[in-house]
């Protein structure tokens, strides 16, 4: 099957196939996979105009509400944090979006860029587990997971309660991270949860069972408004292809709806250590690709 607008000739099973299995595995950590499916796109598919980066993020809008709606049924969303992080990462998704059309329209500087990024990612992963590296959520979880009860709700600082034990951060600093990593993410086409779900593992120190919601949340919004700026400014652009193939970005994310509802409802059953694990393999794996390359 040929898509016009990317260029891209593939069997119509396959994106969401791949997406499915994408997924299933990141929703666990609250990253919705689309910092994966961009290598795929880009390395396999070849597909490496600045418009792949509006289709990651259509991928995210149409596969992040299943897994969304799976933590708010469960009491897992961490609202105070979603909106932070929404706060935040808005404005920078915009302005990474023009970084990315107007400075970086060339596939090897863009490929660098992202193998950077994900060496950032991954290595940040890896430090938990370096000698004196404490965990925040070294417990495993159990089948019956209880909701995240919130005490504090400020301006400057967040509290809340998860599985006996009280959890806290500042809005300040999620905020300033949230800015950096909206850019960053507008640039890469990701919502940013690929970023700020490990930072406040390893960085804020809160349990990955209650970041995940809110990371995936904020993707989500941050999403919709990468999509909606990469159409916008398309006219100016006649000589590139800036907006998403919408018919690729959909069949991902039909893929990455099933995947991401699964994962969300298997995460409780599966310890975090794993999930970590996982999430830093694949992106030093994929960092090392596009640096060495």
């Amino acid at each position: 099957m040929h898509f016009p607008i990317s260029g891209v000739e593939v069997e119509p099973w396959v994106p969401p196939l791949v997406a499915f299995g994408v997924s299933f595995f990141t929703s666990m950590g609250g990253v919705s996979g689309a910092f994966l499916l961009l290598p795929f796109q880009v390395s396999v598919l070849g597909y490496t105009a600045p418009s792949v980066s509006a289709t990651n993020q259509l991928f995210n809008i149409v596969a992040i509400p299943s897994g969304v709606l799976r933590y708010i049924r469960e009491g897992r969303m961490l609202w105070p944090l979603t909106w932070t992080v929404v706060l935040g990462t808005l404005p920078g998704v915009l302005l990474g979006a023009v970084v990315r059309v107007t400075l970086l329209p060339d596939p090897g500087a863009f490929q660098r860029f992202a193998g950077l990024v994900l060496l950032a990612i991954g290595a940040r992963m890896v430090g938990e587990w370096l000698p004196g590296a404490r965990a925040a959520d070294a417990a495993p979880p159990t089948g019956d997971m209880p909701p995240i009860e919130v005490v504090e709700r400020g301006a400057r600082r967040v509290r809340y309660r998860f599985q006996g034990k009280e959890h806290a951060f500042s809005t300040l600093p999620v905020l300033a991270l949230s800015l950096a990593v909206g850019v960053v993410g507008g640039v890469y086409g990701i919502g940013g949860g690929a970023i700020l779900a490990p930072f406040f593992v390893t960085i804020f120190r809160l349990p990955v069972h209650t970041v995940a919601g809110a990371a995936l949340m904020g993707t989500f919004v941050t999403s919709i408004a990468g999509v909606a700026f990469y159409a916008a400014i398309a006219p100016l652009f006649p000589d590139r292809s800036v907006s998403p193939d919408w018919l690729l970005g959909l069949l991902f994310g039909l893929g990455g709806m099933a995947g991401m509802y699964l994962g969300a409802r298997s995460q409780r059953h599966v310890p975090a250590g794993p999930i970590k694990a996982m999430l830093a393999a694949v992106l030093l794996f994929t960092a090392g690709k596009y640096l060495l390359t």
